[in-house]
């Protein structure tokens, strides 16, 4: 039951370092971003094939996932993604489903349609036992690594959001981009770089999943319904929203399908759907802006 719990937060939160991305672009910059799951597939990819063809070592590999994906994320947002803030829902919608669909045949053109494996470095196989029988914690390492380091991106991006001087402009340029140009805030620059960290962040969690999720150019397909669950149960208003639901939908995701395998997903869904019953938006609402 431990061991069941256990692996339930680290999938909580690898699920939330992927999510926490969209949450951002879609609560604070008000854009729908169905493309976010590619991002995350080009982390996973990134890491693999440096591991795979140039040893790498898988811990330089994760801050070149990063940094990749916000740059890519920085280029697409000033090219392709920067005219569409104004559109309608429904085109950005479009747009960005075109996105991912390009991205699952480029990455099957030149990479291949099989499976990527990851080989871990020796210290972070293995898994560590605590107690016995019903009470027995077993701690896989990896999982145990992945714990630590979302739980650190997770304090940090908190302190980034609420207690900083780019938070603060963030929040009021997203609240009315006028009077923030108004008062000096670089409105374009500003959403540059929140759209770029949040693409970091999901090719970090891509990095990250590629062990646990598995990798393969469905990627962003196979996931993009969780990334949504996450943001939608959890609500676009702050980050404790995201991560408590990723948090609740990982344990009970891996719970189901351990007790209840049969019924599959079904768990994760029937849960989304009370939640969204009790709370229609979301766990936690940012009252006030525009």
């Amino acid at each position: 039951m431990l061991t069941i719990l256990f692996d339930g937060v680290a999938y909580g939160m690898l699920l939330f370092i992927l999510a926490v991305g969209l949450a951002v672009t879609m609560g604070l910059m008000n854009f729908i971003n169905l493309a976010h799951g590619a991002f995350a597939m080009a982390g996973g990819y990134i890491t693999v094939l440096l591991m795979q063809r140039l040893d790498v070592p898988f811990l330089v590999c994760l801050p070149i996932a990063f940094a990749g994906t916000a740059l890519l994320g920085a280029v697409l947002e000033r090219t392709l993604y920067r005219p569409l803030y104004h559109k309608a829902h429904l085109d950005q919608v479009l747009f960005s489903i075109g996105l991912v669909f390009m991205a699952v045949a480029s990455v099957d053109y030149f990479v291949g349609s099989t499976q990527q494996i990851m080989q871990l470095p020796a210290w972070l196989k293995g898994r560590t036992e605590i107690g016995s029988g019903a009470f027995m914690l077993g701690m896989g390492h990896y999982r145990l690594f992945i714990i630590a380091v979302c739980a650190a991106l997770t304090v940090g991006l908190q302190y980034v959001l609420t207690k900083t001087r780019f938070g603060s402009r963030l929040r009021a340029s997203v609240d009315d981009q006028r009077v923030a140009a108004g008062m000096g805030i670089n409105v374009n620059i500003v959403f540059l770089s929140t759209f770029a960290f949040g693409s970091g962040l999901a090719g970090l969690g891509g990095a990250l999943g590629a062990e646990v999720l598995g990798l393969d150019p469905s990627f962003p397909l196979k996931f993009m319904i969780y990334f949504l669950i996450v943001v939608a149960v959890g609500g676009t208003s702050s980050i404790t929203g995201p991560l408590l639901a990723a948090l609740l939908l990982g344990i009970a995701d891996v719970a189901g399908k351990y007790y209840i395998p049969k019924l599959g997903a079904f768990i994760v869904y029937s849960l989304m759907i009370l939640i969204l019953i009790w709370r229609p938006q979301g766990l936690f609402v940012r009252k006030g802006g525009k």
